[in-house]
């Protein structure tokens, strides 16, 4: 079977990976989270897992009805490494929701009419109106972490971006939008299992790019962008809610939960929604555990 781009990622792993990477890889189980920073050992159980999910489901739904009888308007950004799980998360948020009230923008490289323009403005023709859920597959942080960490933006426009976000941010608050950033993070172990993973998957080799591979040698700077760029858009009325996916199963319930608890929706169910998992939820100081 052909590999796409030329079985770059497993090139890498046979060969560049750091070798503790590449012994977890070999040797994990079925069930086993590889990240060894990682809180808990094991995956947790399917069955307790979807149990929490459906019940956070109907809340979603309890949550979108209020949404669009009220006119609120709520937008919130996806962030994180390559195969943190953004697209899998997204997905369990929206798939029982009204698209007409819940939408998905994932927005592709800008055209040469959008790179002249100011950075935010692409993305403004696409925050929520009255009654609407915008959920954002990657955003203006891109500029924080991918466009620097490959040279695609100067140390100046990244500058003058830093200064624009709080206030770019706040305006949105202003005008009453309620905003959600969460950032979701893997270990490189588990990022570099979930790409060999795609890699040889027919279904999933659509979800790799050339960034993605050049990208597996670029680990510290990512790290290093990623820690700036959290330290310097972590603000009280725009925090950043940090999500650590090596499990899937946790992180897309967090996230969830995440998001529910600060919305005063009728009919909330607080059983149901059960209690943030501090472990694998929180704010910038997660990011470093």
């Amino acid at each position: 079977m052909d590999l796409p781009f030329h079985g770059g990622i497993s090139r890498f792993y046979n060969e560049d990976a750091p070798a503790t990477v590449r012994e977890a890889i070999a040797n994990r189980g079925k069930s086993d989270i590889i990240n060894p920073d990682y809180p808990y050992k094991k995956r947790w159980d399917k069955d307790e897992y979807e149990d929490a999910l459906e019940k956070l489901q109907l809340e979603l739904v309890r949550m979108q009805a209020w949404v669009r009888d009220t006119g609120q308007r709520i937008a919130i950004v996806f962030e994180g490494r390559d195969a943190a799980g953004k697209g899998g998360t997204i997905k369990r948020f929206r798939e029982n929701l009204n698209p007409r009230v819940a939408n998905v923008v994932a927005l592709s490289k800008p055209t040469d009419v959008e790179a002249a323009q100011w950075y935010f403005q692409r993305y403004i023709a696409h925050l929520p109106h009255q009654g609407q859920i915008t959920i954002f597959d990657r955003s203006w942080y891109n500029r924080g972490v991918v466009e620097h960490v490959f040279g695609f933006c100067n140390d100046d426009q990244r500058e003058r971006w830093f200064h624009q976000v709080p206030a770019f941010e706040q305006m949105l608050i202003g005008e009453g939008i309620k905003l959600f950033k969460i950032w979701l993070n893997v270990g490189q172990a588990t990022q570099l299992n979930r790409f060999l993973d795609r890699e040889k998957d027919p279904l999933k080799q659509w979800k790799l790019s050339e960034i993605d591979v050049k990208g597996l040698s670029k680990w510290d700077a990512y790290s290093e962008a990623i820690d700036e760029t959290l330290k310097r858009t972590h603000t009280q009325t725009a925090p950043w809610t940090i999500i650590r996916s090596d499990d899937k199963r946790r992180a897309r319930v967090n996230a969830i939960r995440s998001v529910l608890t600060q919305l005063d929706y009728p009919h909330k169910d607080t059983d149901a929604l059960g209690q943030i998992d501090p472990k694998v939820a929180g704010g910038p100081d997660l990011w470093h555990v």
